[in-house]
């Protein structure tokens, strides 16, 4: 336990720290957005935020991983704040947690081996489209200081790292936005700050129980919400950490991720926040700055407080070219260039996911979606790549007799091709169906085999079905119908 423990707090504190800081700046006009989003005020992203990024730190499954108030959690809200008011999220927030820590405890984490490498990939790039989108606004109808700063933050943050022993030392996203900052004061540049995008709270956030009534009533209300934000911040979470294992070349546990991020959505809801999960964006400054372990986010969401309450005048001078800036490097740096090679040589279906991935996440700014079109797809065509790797083989014998063999998968998408395989007018007096390299998934597949076996005794042929598995034997035998005169008798009576 205690290796575990410093290699997660103790083995990376520098990088760790330096890039809590860069993480920190870069939450604060994002927490400020998402709030603007919920209709709710300023502060209560930034205390979701500073609340979620401490807790998940030691609860969490993935070191390096940030988590906070995110854009996909903050549009689910947008109807129950509006209709009920921020009493009845903070509730929602906190039933969200508790369906959370559910999940995990029903190793729900698990169905992310159900999730393709193409869907990852299409997550991937809708999300450094979205990111890159997300800029636009602090790009459009402005003077042309906005974009002479902005590409020379690009500049730094690219160029800095070439610079001997120091470029290596401090994260150069944090000397984008320090020294953009400085000269924006010393020169007195007319640009668009983080002062601009709201108030800073200026006290520390208190416990407080959500003034709402008790009941059942109330239940009914906020559980749908809550119902959604679960499963979105879930998967937000669940697909973040696979992308930053793959970075990091090391493995989370996803079951205690699913609890650790229902433990800090609870405390949130408490301390005035609104509910929030992984970031893929501010998980990529976060390793791209150097932060691998879980004091990275302690250390992020501890600065993000003592900068907004302590330091607020200082972060309201903060030029938002120097954080759009960072997020064009974190928008560049997600999406998967080599994908666009990869459609060269990958197979049409996987292309077809990836994209499609990619165009419901952007269409619909909702990440469930996309990775359940991503998902359904994926599905699919492995389904129909499966079914038509079935075939059956007939092989002759004597003049009154046939065997089928039966080789590969029968299940619902192929059991039409199983039941067409088979010659029913052909008059024979017996037919053995080898079924030794042959698996029954399904009722549908049982169904079906039922469906051959009555056929050819219904022309007065005799079947022998050898070489079951266990497992097929099983399913058969609690499904099947063809050895069971009086079920028989009621399926072809049409009941």
């Amino acid at each position: 336990m205690f290796k575990n423990f410093k290699i997660d707090w103790l083995s990376n504190i520098r990088g760790d720290l330096l890039a809590g800081i860069v993480v920190a700046l870069a939450l604060i006009p994002e927490a400020i957005a998402f709030s603007i989003i919920a209709g709710v005020d300023p502060k209560v992203g930034l205390y979701a935020s500073f609340s979620i990024s401490v807790v998940i730190a030691f609860t969490g499954g993935r070191s390096g991983m940030i988590s906070a108030a995110t854009g996909a959690m903050a549009l689910l809200m947008i109807t129950l704040v509006k209709d009920h008011g921020l009493q009845y999220l903070l509730v929602a927030t906190v039933l969200t947690g508790l369906l959370q820590i559910l999940a995990g405890y029903l190793k729900l984490g698990n169905l992310m081996r159900f999730v393709s490498r193409s869907v990852v990939t299409g997550f991937v790039n809708a999300l450094a489209i979205l990111i890159f989108m997300a800029q636009l606004p602090e790009l459009t109808n402005v003077t042309w200081h906005v974009y002479a700063m902005t590409l020379a933050g690009l500049g730094i943050i690219y160029l800095f790292p070439y610079l001997p022993v120091i470029g290596k030392l401090i994260p150069s996203p944090l000397i984008c936005i320090v020294g953009l900052t400085a000269f924006a004061m010393m020169f007195n540049v007319d640009v668009r700050t983080v002062g601009d995008m709201g108030d800073l709270p200026d006290t520390l956030p208190i416990f407080l129980w959500p003034d709402v009534p008790l009941n059942f009533e109330t239940l009914l209300i906020v559980l749908p919400y809550s119902i959604g934000l679960a499963v979105v911040g879930l998967l937000e979470s669940m697909m973040t950490a696979t992308i930053v294992d793959d970075l990091t070349d090391t493995n989370s546990d996803k079951n205690r991720e699913c609890k650790g991020q229902g433990i800090a959505n609870v405390f949130t809801g408490f301390l005035g926040g609104m509910a929030g999960c992984a970031m893929i964006g501010q998980s990529m400054i976060n390793i791209k700055s150097g932060g691998r372990g879980r004091l990275s986010s302690l250390a992020a969401g501890g600065f993000l407080l003592i900068m907004v309450v302590f330091l607020g005048p200082w972060l309201k001078q903060i030029p938002m070219a120097a954080l759009v800036a960072v997020m064009i490097m974190v928008a560049i740096g997600t999406f998967s260039w080599q994908s666009i090679m990869d459609m060269k040589k990958h197979p049409l279906s996987t292309n077809i996911v990836m994209l499609a991935t990619v165009a419901m996440v952007v269409a619909t700014h909702n990440l469930a979606i996309g990775v359940f079109v991503g998902v359904l797809l994926a599905s699919l065509f492995f389904a129909n790549k499966i079914s038509r790797m079935m075939v059956v083989r007939n092989n002759i014998g004597e003049s009154d007799s046939c065997e089928y063999r039966v080789i590969g998968q029968v299940f619902f998408a192929s059991s039409d091709k199983f039941t067409g395989s088979f010659d029913f007018k052909e008059v024979l007096e017996s037919v053995t169906i080898d079924l030794s390299a042959a698996h029954f998934w399904d009722v549908t597949a049982v169904s079906a085999l039922d469906k051959v076996v009555i056929k050819f005794r219904r022309e007065g042929t005799h079947v022998n079905l050898i070489g079951m598995n266990q497992a097929t034997r099983t399913i058969v035998d609690k499904f099947g119908v063809h050895d069971k005169p009086e079920e028989v008798e009621r399926l072809l009576a049409g009941h």
